[in-house]
């Protein structure tokens, strides 16, 4: 993202979608990783969901990218490919995540 960010301001003359990008493509991992580092269940989940969210944005991005000429055909259907990758993932984590019972650590209680 901070790649395709640099190439659309430098090279392009792009500042408006590539500031919202650079925004959600970047807030995937940031959110990802928070999530990791999660306090519970529930703020795990909260966290990838909107890592998810901004994967969705970032596929919106990088369609209308490709639609406008702004990136090559086959450059930006590999990054959507990745994105869609990413998005597969987090919906199979967000899955898991949900479908696992919530057991207290201590006394073995949901």
């Amino acid at each position: 993202m901070v790649k395709l960010y640099q190439y659309l301001v430098k090279e392009k003359k792009e500042s408006i979608i590539s500031k919202q990008i650079i925004r959600s493509g970047t807030s995937i991992g940031a959110n990802a990783n928070e999530a990791a580092y999660g306090v519970s269940r529930a703020d795990f989940i909260a966290k990838m969901q909107i890592a998810l969210k901004e994967t969705a944005e970032t596929e919106y991005w990088l369609r209308l990218l490709i639609l406008s000429d702004y990136i090559e055909k086959d450059h930006g259907e590999s990054m959507l490919s990745d994105c869609l990758e990413i998005k597969r993932i987090l919906i199979a984590s967000l899955k898991t995540a949900k479908k696992k019972p919530n057991i207290h650590p201590t006394n073995g209680r949901t």
